[in-house]
């Protein structure tokens, strides 16, 4: 295969990968409250999580698995019920914290998150999220075989490129908003949008919207 022929499906399948992944939600929500209050420990746990979730659904999908989550419903209704209510009572915390903001300061220690619990979170945002499934196993995988018998992994690897980017960068780069956070009024508008995003998302994931 030509430049062309592999270069050509990478740079559709970053595009494409990108277009969907920057869209703010629960996921891109945590990395960036980890990212500004400076835990610099679980960051890369966090976003090596969501990557590499990316990258194993964006495969399964190339190969035919996303035609059997598909064809069962029930799983997906299930993870549904489970995931509305872990939203909804993150974006209820999230409401707390932002009638109760803090600020940073210059010798500020982020407020420890044990690793373990921000890998835990990190976990449950991605997987049990029925539109991660439908968005990257179904959707981007079903575009990915449209490409070609060989340009089809050129297309999701350059998918997954597009979610390391992404993440790594949101994570890595959200230190530099921590002079904004020097201010209470930065947190309340910080988690107040994350409270907008956890709830709305938990309420259409309950909705099944």
């Amino acid at each position: 295969m030509d430049l062309a022929g592999t270069l050509l499906p990478a740079l559709l399948g970053f595009g494409t990968g990108l277009a969907l992944i920057v869209a703010i939600g629960a996921q891109n929500a945590y990395v960036l409250r980890l990212g500004i209050e400076g835990h610099t420990r679980t960051i890369l746990p966090a976003v090596l999580i969501c990557s590499i979730s990316d990258a194993v659904l964006i495969f399964a999908g190339i190969l035919g698995v996303g035609l059997v989550v598909e064809r069962t419903p029930a799983a997906l209704v299930v993870i549904r019920i489970v995931g509305a209510a872990f939203l909804l009572a993150y974006g209820v915390f999230a409401t707390v914290r932002a009638f109760k903001p803090k600020a940073l300061v210059a010798n500020d220690a982020p407020v420890p998150i044990s690793t373990r619990a921000a890998v835990a979170t990190m976990i449950a945002l991605t997987w049990l999220n029925p539109h991660v499934y439908l968005d990257t196993l179904i959707f981007l995988g079903s575009v990915a075989n449209q490409q070609g018998e060989s340009a089809r992994w050129w297309w999701g690897a350059g998918a997954i490129t597009g979610s390391f980017a992404w993440f790594f960068s949101l994570g890595f780069g959200a230190r530099h908003l921590r002079p904004f956070f020097a201010r209470p009024g930065s947190w309340r508008i910080l988690d107040g949008f994350i409270a907008v995003v956890m709830l709305s998302l938990g309420v259409r994931m309950a909705l099944g919207v």
